[in-house]
């Protein structure tokens, strides 16, 4: 156990260090890094994997349905959290499952991207670069103008099911 601990550990430090060793101007290369078979719920040592803009994101269980397309109708049940652990957004608050079609900016970027990596019935955990969900502008509080629901340029962290794949 402490061997698989030690190579996973291993791999996540090469993925990081390699991250930043691009050319100014090169786009970033993205290593291609092997995906667990048959993961189970709740895996202890889910491999990490980055999608070529830099969401990074981690199998809590692997679905068996199908994979999303451009134009596909998804329901997602998800949690949002900020970097120090507060939550700003969740599905249970709503009542139900957020409904969109994938690549059609009804989402955050970073969403867009990762979701067609996903198959029906996964659950991940993933780290939205802030550059892929809102920048700059943040999120402003609609009960106060004067503070942020999301501060500018904070990455953000989901706990992601996808429910339906249509």
């Amino acid at each position: 156990m402490a061997r698989i601990t030690s190579s996973l550990w291993l791999m996540w430090l090469l993925l990081v260090a390699t991250a930043g060793s691009a050319q100014p101007g090169a786009k970033p290369a993205v290593p291609s890094i092997p995906t667990a078979p048959a993961m189970g719920a709740d895996t202890t040592h889910p491999i990490p994997q980055v999608t070529r803009n830099g969401v990074r994101f981690v199998f809590r269980e692997r679905g068996t349905g199908p994979q999303a397309q451009l134009g596909s109708r998804v329901a997602v049940r998800y949690t949002g959290f900020l970097p120090d652990g507060h939550i700003f957004d969740a599905t249970v608050a709503t009542g139900g499952p957020l409904r969109f079609r994938v690549g059609r900016g009804e989402v955050i970027p970073g969403w867009d991207e990762l979701l067609p990596l996903l198959p029906e019935g996964s659950r991940v955990r993933a780290w939205i670069p802030a550059s892929l969900a809102y920048g700059v502008a943040g999120v402003r509080d609609p009960d106060d103008e004067s503070r942020f629901v999301i501060p500018p340029n904070t990455e953000l962290l989901f706990e992601l099911q996808i429910l339906s794949v249509r």
